[in-house]
């Protein structure tokens, strides 16, 4: 996974379907795992949703909440994809099938698609996991695993790209 660019920065995008729970707790997320490593100028990390319902809020009052309860500080506002992503990052993380579908059918070319992975392909602790579900119709519950799950694929996607350079 060779994902440097030439300002040798790692410049990756977390899509789910709305920017409020998922993608926006991946960026949090993977920003503290980078600012814990000292890593910050060697990565550039956003997030991004498939659809336009939450442009310019915060991520959901549980997810905040719950990654508050962890340490993390989700602040980001919700966005919503476009092809110019493509053009922006290395490398963009989605959440499920869906958001995959999605994605990959806005890319403008072979290129395009194969940026677009599953975070999920990152999971190390949980291997019967292939998604990363979304909680925003669950219990308080859902959003722990949701953040389990984001947690593990960040700190193995980190050390990834570390190793790779």
């Amino acid at each position: 996974m060779n994902q440097k660019v030439k300002n040798n920065q790692h410049k990756l995008l977390f899509v789910c379907l709305g920017n409020i729970c998922r993608s926006p707790a991946a960026e949090g997320v993977m920003k503290e795992i980078v600012a814990k490593a000292g890593a910050e100028n060697q990565y550039i990390i956003d997030s991004a949703g498939i659809g336009s319902w939450h442009v310019g809020q915060l991520p959901d009052v549980r997810m905040r909440q719950h990654g508050a309860a962890r340490g993390y500080l989700f602040n980001s506002h919700a966005r919503q994809f476009t092809p110019s992503d493509f053009d922006a990052f290395d490398s963009i993380f989605v959440m499920d099938q869906n958001n995959f579908h999605d994605v990959t059918s806005k890319a403008r070319s072979k290129e395009d698609a194969e940026k677009v992975k599953f975070l999920a392909n990152f999971l190390q602790d949980h291997p019967l996991a292939h998604e990363i579900p979304d909680p925003y119709y669950g219990e308080s519950s859902d959003f722990d695993y949701a953040l389990d799950l984001i947690e593990d694929a960040c700190q193995s996607l980190f050390k990834k790209l570390q190793k790779n350079g």
